[in-house]
């Protein structure tokens, strides 16, 4: 039996909840308006009978305090073992760090009151600051909460980086790390890749690892073909090794060498839609099993060593049937917890090679990711209002709405900071990437307000941005 179908179930939901805060000292005068939206995640399936912890995250408005600012943490759902459902957030509003924490107290009396109505605490630093309710306005977002329910497969790095190749022919499966040393700024990518050949003869290994330092050359090694042999939940072959929190490796003699240990500090990202990596109907899908990670370690080339400690950087994993004609690829660790991933792709498929490149863009910050479904940058609603790429070298653009925020990004590769490597598909056919993992980036987020777009986030990126555009 597969491991798709022997993993557990979790749950997940979104609701919104409107109130008032009063602040201590603010005796007089209305109580300040409050909104608070959440996205909840739980490992297991909910049941009414039993204690259920629950991951948080979200925005709070609190008018005059907070507008839309991040906000994450726990809830404790036990509405009969404890009669209870307890949230405690964190968030930062003036550069104060509070935390809100209350709970519902449910009774059998008063169901419905009880489990739409949180009393709250906000505290500072631990002593508390003023006092609030909070109520779930049944009325209008009770719809939406109960679509919003889903049971999905738990997902974790380790799942995600097991092979996912049956023995098909004609499929490639990629495991690929890109980091940055933040002593030296030098960039590190390490590529492994499984090809099952189209014509059905047997599958191989192989891959390379490349350095972008600072202040020299970039440079590179290959290493393999070698045979596959299928085993463990990672990659293993040709003397290197990619598994769930390891990446170990060696080639010319020894002349390059490495040694990582891998620390996730996010949760998986999606590039393409959930269902793509379940069930291979797209030419390719595209996943990170920890949308953000540190690295430790070192890493040897040429008489060099980094040694590497908080390293930030990211794996990935491709699973498909070969390359697209053209594409663009970009991860950018924005800081803060914001991380943003664009895959943009023509596909090699007869009726789809003639289409613009699709774009799949996914924007992570504070706990929420945007736009909510990846498949709304590709093909919009009705194939309107889709996300546009315009890829080339040096300097490549995405553009796109979605809601109420549009964003652009610009990629710069320049030329001395970029590595051309060619390889094959398993029907044979050659691809060129140009990879860069000192590139830089540009993004503007903007959202809709009161009849005009308004800055609502920034980023600038200088030599710490991992991209690529490729070709045939």
């Amino acid at each position: 039996m597969s491991t798709l179908s022997t993993r557990p179930r979790g749950t997940a939901f979104s609701e919104t909840m409107l109130g008032t805060l009063r602040l201590d000292g603010e005796a007089k005068g209305p109580a300040r308006k409050v909104r608070l939206e959440l996205d909840v995640t739980a490992a297991r399936v909910l049941r009414p009978g039993r204690t259920t912890e629950a991951r948080a995250v979200g925005r709070i408005r609190i008018d005059g305090l907070a507008d839309g600012t991040a906000v994450e943490g726990e809830l404790e759902i036990s509405p009969l073992a404890r009669r209870r459902i307890r949230y405690r957030l964190h968030f930062t509003a003036r550069g104060r760090r509070l935390t809100l924490d209350g709970w519902k107290s449910v009774t059998l009396r008063r169901p419905v009151a009880s489990m739409t109505v949180l009393p709250y605490t906000l505290y500072e630093d631990g002593s508390p600051v003023g006092t609030g309710v909070l109520r779930f306005p049944l009325a209008t977002q009770g719809p939406a909460f109960l679509a919003s329910w889903r049971f999905p497969r738990s997902e974790n790095a380790e799942t995600l980086m097991a092979p996912r190749w049956r023995g098909e022919a004609g499929r490639t499966e990629v495991w690929y790390t890109t980091l940055t040393d933040p002593r030296t700024g030098t960039g590190v990518w390490l590529h492994h890749e499984l090809v099952a050949p189209t014509d059905g003869s047997e599958p191989y290994a192989h891959g390379w690892a490349a350095v972008f330092p600072e202040d020299g050359p970039v440079r590179h090694v290959r290493f393999g073909p070698a045979p596959w042999t299928g085993e463990g939940s990672g990659f293993r072959a040709a003397g290197t090794d990619a598994r769930p929190g390891r990446l170990t490796g060696s080639a010319q003699d020894g002349a390059w060498a490495w040694e990582l240990a891998e620390q996730p500090v996010d949760a998986p990202l999606f590039t393409f839609p959930r269902w793509s990596w379940r069930r291979p109907l797209l030419p390719a899908s595209h996943v990170l099993p920890a949308a953000r990670a540190r690295y430790e370690g070192t890493f040897t080339y040429d008489g060099t060593t980094l040694a590497l400690t908080g390293a930030p950087g990211a794996s990935a994993r491709i699973h498909g049937h070969g390359n697209a004609r053209r594409w663009a690829w970009l991860h950018a660790d924005l800081g803060g917890g914001a991380v943003l991933e664009v895959v943009a792709a023509v596909s090699m498929r007869p009726g789809l090679r003639r289409l613009p490149p699709l774009v799949f863009l996914r924007l992570r910050r504070g706990g929420r990711t945007w736009p909510r479904r990846p498949e709304r940058s590709a093909v919009g609603w009705a194939g309107w209002g889709r996300f546009r790429a315009r890829i080339g070298l040096p300097t490549w653009t995405v553009t796109g709405r979605s809601g109420l925020r549009r964003i652009r990004v610009e990629v710069a590769q320049p030329p001395e900071r970029t590595l051309a490597l060619d390889y094959r598909d398993p029907d044979g056919s050659a691809a060129v990437c140009r990879n860069s993992e000192r590139a830089d980036a540009r993004v503007l987020l903007e959202r809709w307000w009161f009849g005009g777009w308004r800055t609502e986030a920034r980023w600038t990126l200088d030599g710490t941005a991992h991209a690529e555009v490729g070709g045939r």
